[in-house]
């Protein structure tokens, strides 16, 4: 009876290894420019004036911590109110600084931009653009 107690350790152990194996993530690949490019769309998006398609390139969850107003956007419909505001000062947003990280199916890209508006005024800021990668390569958190 010892015997089939030593055999039957290994084989569940090997069995769980398959099973981990079986349903470990898969990573989508991407790399910097591609993070990088994010910024570009959502700048693009801003250029298009529709606070609706600006606020489409964060989840439903996101938070967003916005660049000239002290007040924290939850969800969608605070988003989009803060983005009609924003964009009615006609902003274009260059980057500063930047560092990109990268993970499994996550990514980060954390820096310093300035947006110049309309009238020509500017303001600089931080920003943390958490990125959750799927097929798509386009949520912001």
């Amino acid at each position: 009876m010892r015997k089939l107690s030593f055999l039957i350790i290994p084989l569940t152990l090997l069995s769980s290894y398959r099973f981990a194996l079986e349903t470990a993530p898969k990573c989508v690949k991407v790399d910097q420019q591609q993070i990088a490019g994010l910024f570009e769309r959502w700048n693009d998006s801003l250029k298009s004036g529709d606070a609706k398609k600006v606020s489409a390139n964060y989840l439903a969850d996101a938070v967003l911590l916005p660049t000239i107003s002290s007040q924290v956007r939850l969800t969608d419909a605070e988003r989009t109110d803060y983005f009609k505001h924003f964009l009615a000062k006609k902003p274009v947003g260059k980057i500063d600084s930047r560092t990109i990280r990268i993970g499994c199916n996550k990514a980060i890209d954390i820096g310093t931009y300035t947006f110049t508006f309309k009238d020509k005024s500017t303001v600089s800021a931080r920003y943390t653009l958490s990125v959750l990668l799927n097929s798509e390569i386009r949520v912001f958190r």
